[in-house]
């Protein structure tokens, strides 16, 4: 490591004193990292964080007197600091991590499911990426969890006449189809997103999160409760059909088939990714044509990259989060480097700029009814 070469200063929260040896151990052991502080509770890592100012923070969700939440939500709206949480693959726990990420929280690393042995060093890693990556966001304060939450009757709402006719025969039975890519930030981000879609929208969304398997059904559930759109978790061989927002699985891979069906696959990763957005995108655009819009949101790597191009052959049409509103702009820059995105625009204008552009398409795509 060069003399001019900083290193990153690591502040850990957990309440088990073994844990905090096994963060450092595994932080000590890389040359860039610097553990700088060791909070036991909530409390102490919100004073630790206004002292030290570490460059990242490692968060436990479950402690005593002040637990990670509240840490965070504290953190963010006054001292913000990037925050990896450090959690739990249970169903409790992801519903936590995603709270979390909610409320400012970057990124998070599951623990091994297996809590006896505790073996971290098994996602030391992928520890030790998430936090080089979050130590280079730009963190602002952030606001509390949404407080709106939409009606169950939104979910139990029946098709209107035009969403049921766009499913069943409208212009051969194709109606548009939104495809979502996201990953490190989407969780906030699509939280925020997913509100502005109406019950009644006339497009299927598809949203392909990078996300282990043990998180998607529960963000999915997170998600309902904010959207007045109806959400689930996709399944195979399930007919897609407008007004439905489908998180795809983080186990597999969404593929739209070409009688218009959802095909869900564990195979292989794809460019080191599962879910794979450009999976989802490439058949979307196969199956829905000029109808398909493609969405790229914040996130690191290039996943989307080569769906986008694919839609816009097809004659779809493609945005991308800008910059200034991306936790990390990696995937919004690399689709924008194949020059199919369409328009570039900051996260409070996308939902509109969908909308626009799905009724545009759903007055061309269904006859009038009789």
């Amino acid at each position: 490591m060069s003399a001019a070469a900083k290193k990153i200063r690591v502040l850990i929260v957990d309440d088990s004193a073994f844990m905090r040896k096994v963060l450092h151990s595994i932080l000590s052991a890389d040359p860039l990292m610097e553990v700088v502080g060791q909070a036991k509770d909530g409390m102490e890592a919100i004073t630790m964080a206004d002292s030290l100012k570490p460059d990242v923070i490692t968060m436990d969700i479950n402690m005593p007197r002040m637990d990670g939440l509240q840490a965070t939500e504290q953190i963010m709206s006054q001292n913000p600091r990037p925050i990896v949480v450090v959690s739990s693959e249970t169903r409790e726990g992801a519903a936590s991590t995603l709270v979390a990420l909610e409320l400012g929280a970057i990124d998070f690393v599951p623990k091994p499911s297996n809590g006896i042995d505790l073996d971290m060093n098994v996602v030391g890693e992928e520890l030790n990426r998430k936090l080089k990556m979050a130590a280079k966001v730009r963190v602002v304060r952030t606001a509390t969890r949404s407080k709106h939450h939409a009606p169950n009757a939104h979910h139990a709402r029946p098709a209107s006449a035009e969403t049921s006719e766009a499913a069943t025969g409208g212009s051969g039975g194709r109606f548009p189809v939104v495809v979502i890519a996201a990953s490190t930030g989407g969780p906030a981000t699509v939280m925020r997103l997913a509100p502005g879609f109406p019950a009644d929208f006339p497009a299927a969304v598809v949203l392909v999160q990078h996300m282990p398997g043990t998180f998607t059904s529960q963000y999915a559930v997170q998600l309902s409760e904010v959207a007045e759109i109806e959400v689930k978790e996709a399944e195979t061989n399930e007919i897609l059909r407008p007004g439905i927002l489908y998180v795809c699985p983080g186990s597999h891979h969404l593929r739209i088939s070409s009688l218009g069906r959802i095909v869900l696959d564990d195979g292989p990763r794809i460019d080191g990714y599962r879910p794979c957005a450009d999976a989802a995108m490439e058949t979307a655009a196969a199956w829905a044509g000029p109808m398909t819009i493609g969405v790229v949101l914040t996130g690191m790597g290039n996943d989307g990259a080569n769906g986008v191009q694919a839609i816009r052959r097809a004659g779809g049409s493609v945005i991308a989060q800008d910059e200034a509103t991306s936790v990390i702009f990696g995937m919004p820059a690399e689709a924008i480097k194949t020059g199919a995105v369409g328009q570039i625009l900051p996260l409070d204008q996308i939902c509109a700029a969908i909308e626009k552009r799905v009724r545009q398409l759903a007055r061309t795509a269904q006859p009038v009814l009789r």
